[in-house]
């Protein structure tokens, strides 16, 4: 590995074929790639190790993010280890335990009334961050190729680890199902298989789909539709990491996500957190409600018979379940753990 390269042991995540779910809707070929075991448990630590690095490479000491919970998580931790500070201004909405897990790392971290949810705050917000990001100390750092570039670089790698474990299958990939706020993670994904694209080790590109909350429908509403534009939006989606209203990298998504022939889908929050249980409880794969929002993306796309039963089907699970302390309790809410005598465990269980 680059000397040069920060890093605290991301990437290289495993890719698990569905032994339940996929088969159960008569997909054979149905596989889930496992971002949740990063080391602060998403695939932001790809952002994260590109963006100290590059910091590194210019001085820079100090990162400015805005963060819905993963991406502060990660700069968090990240930051911690190279010894600069982190800030972070929070969307409003984002889990507790994210907040906590950047406390941990020792952030700087504010919630802002509306942030997220409200397209002009948002923006507002945005606009300032670029200003005292420009201090000469600091770098601002957000999970957007609108923001940040080189950083994004990082997450290209799934796309890349994708190609690589299509090889180790003996089968191409002809779909990959991602979540989107604000898009970054899927045109990432997409730059990754385009760049192995054109070094002509793949000869086609898989279909690209926008999978979103109907809360939050600011690109695969317009993509489904026709349109080649992204739309902010009030955004009124529970689904954590996926509360952005404003447009970001939408506009190139629609366009990569057409150009692969892919397509938009939009999903209820209660769908999202139904998949998130089922995940967990068929599967063995406890992620965060993002993280199965591409899983319900494909449920829908098989009842409305837009995937063949022999395709190779890709669900990016971007985090761990351990994130979202809400959903948790959600998920367990008719579960108990009782306390019981030896011999009234010996009476439940022979």
């Amino acid at each position: 590995m680059d000397s040069k390269h920060f890093t605290l042991g991301e990437g290289q995540t495993p890719l698990l074929r569905s032994r339940r779910i996929g088969p159960d809707v008569g997909l054979q070929h149905l596989y889930f790639k496992l971002e949740t075991v990063n080391p602060t448990g998403s695939y932001k630590d790809r952002f994260a190790a590109a963006a100290i690095s590059d910091m590194q490479l210019n001085g820079k000491q100090r990162i400015l993010t805005s963060s819905s919970g993963n991406a502060g998580s990660a700069l968090a931790a990240y930051s911690a280890a190279a010894g600069m500070k982190c800030q972070v201004a929070v969307f409003i909405g984002a889990p507790e335990n994210k907040l906590k897990q950047m406390l941990a790392y020792g952030a700087e971290i504010w919630k802002i009334r509306d942030f997220g949810a409200d397209p002009e705050i948002t923006r507002d917000t945005f606009e300032y961050l670029k200003q005292i990001g420009s201090a000469s100390d600091a770098q601002l750092q957000i999970s957007s190729y609108q923001f940040s570039p080189v950083s994004m670089l990082g997450v290209e790698t799934i796309g890349q680890e994708l190609v690589s474990q299509s090889e180790q299958l003996q089968r191409p990939i002809e779909h990959v199902f991602s979540c989107a706020g604000g898009g970054g993670l899927i045109l990432a994904v997409f730059r990754g298989f385009e760049a192995v694209l054109k070094q002509k080790k793949i000869t086609d590109l898989p279909a690209m789909h926008c999978v979103q909350p109907t809360g939050n429908n600011t690109i695969a509403g317009p993509l489904r539709e026709g349109f080649d534009h992204a739309q902010p939006c009030q955004s009124t989606t529970e689904i954590g990491g996926l509360q952005v209203a404003s447009v970001l990298d939408g506009n190139e998504v629609i366009a990569a996500c057409r150009r692969t022939g892919g397509s938009g889908y939009l999903v209820e929050d209660e769908f999202v957190y139904e998949v998130q249980s089922q995940l967990a409880r068929q599967e063995g794969i406890f992620c965060e409600p993002a993280a199965a929002v591409s899983l319900a993306g494909v449920l829908q796309a098989v009842a409305e018979g837009k995937i063949e039963r022999e395709q190779t089907v890709v669900c990016l699970i971007t985090g761990t379940g351990f994130k979202d302390q809400a959903s948790i309790d959600r998920m367990l809410a008719s579960n108990t753990c009782p306390v019981v005598t030896l011999s009234e465990f010996i009476k439940q269980t022979s």
